[in-house]
């Protein structure tokens, strides 16, 4: 049985191109230029707003809205609905996404922002620095993780959703499951789902590292290897023994002065 659903995504002509049918890599090509789009329109729409909201503490709940809205939103109704008003084509499909995209990139930002110190920004404030160059040179660098966060969380879902574009008969890995449910072909069902799940794990992992390289690793508790070994407190420094001929004596008021050990001995016998 698993050999049957394995089929399609093990058979090598499935993989190549030239044929009628798009091979699997081109496929995840499409699908990735869709939720790049999307992405970037996304970012592009809710970064400003949330670093807006965030510095001057108007529009909260913009923010606060957005990200209900944004968990409520059926995916593909709204994408029915744009096919609808707009016609067929990429346009509903990429409108759609973007809607489902800001949401997260919109909050994230604008917590990130309004969780800053607000002892950091008077400092900054103190040292003469404008109202943008507090944004930039402190807020935005303190708020970097969450903002991350928030694009990795707005891409996660972006390659799940865009699936639904083939519904409306564009491609991409949705494709394959549509495809497949229609003609019961569920090894093809199984290969879309194995390629959506595996391009799902290889972006968030590079997300991840991209994360890793822009955040300070002051916010993040991390320090470099070479930061551990250039503070790395040195070994003590071996006790040395007393001098040959020397006797040191200790009282209880600390350390006293070395004498030579004839003089002890001349003072014992008298």
């Amino acid at each position: 049985m698993s050999d049957g659903l394995l089929a399609y995504l093990l058979d090598p002509a499935n993989w190549q191109g030239g044929g009628v049918r798009a091979s699997i890599p081109e496929l995840v090509l499409t699908h990735l230029w869709y939720t790049v789009q999307a992405l970037v329109v996304a970012a592009v729409i809710a970064l400003p707003l949330g670093l807006y909201i965030g510095h001057t503490g108007k529009g909260s709940f913009i923010a606060i809205n957005a990200a209900n809205a944004g968990r409520s939103l059926p995916t593909l109704g709204l994408i029915i609905l744009l096919v609808v008003i707009m016609g067929l084509g990429f346009g509903p499909v990429l409108t759609a996404l973007v809607i489902l995209a800001i949401p997260p990139i919109l909050t994230t930002t604008y917590a990130g922002i309004r969780a800053v110190d607000p002892a950091a920004i008077d400092a900054a404030r103190g040292m003469g620095m404008r109202p943008l160059q507090v944004l930039f040179k402190v807020e935005v660098p303190i708020a970097l993780p969450l903002i991350s966060s928030g694009l990795r969380n707005a891409l996660l879902q972006l390659v799940a959703t865009s699936t639904v574009a083939a519904y409306v008969g564009i491609g991409g890995l949705g494709r394959l499951l549509i495809d497949g449910l229609s003609l019961n072909d569920y090894g093809r069902v199984v290969a879309g789902a194995v390629v959506v799940a595996a391009l799902a794990i290889v972006l968030d992992l590079l997300a991840a590292g991209t994360q890793r390289l822009i955040v300070s690793p002051g916010l993040t508790g991390r320090i470099p290897k070479r930061q551990l070994r250039r503070t790395a407190p040195a070994a003590p420094a071996p006790a040395l023994a007393p001098a040959d001929g020397v006797a040191a004596t200790t009282s209880v008021h600390g350390p006293s002065t070395p004498e030579p050990a004839s003089s002890a001995r001349d003072r014992a016998s008298s």
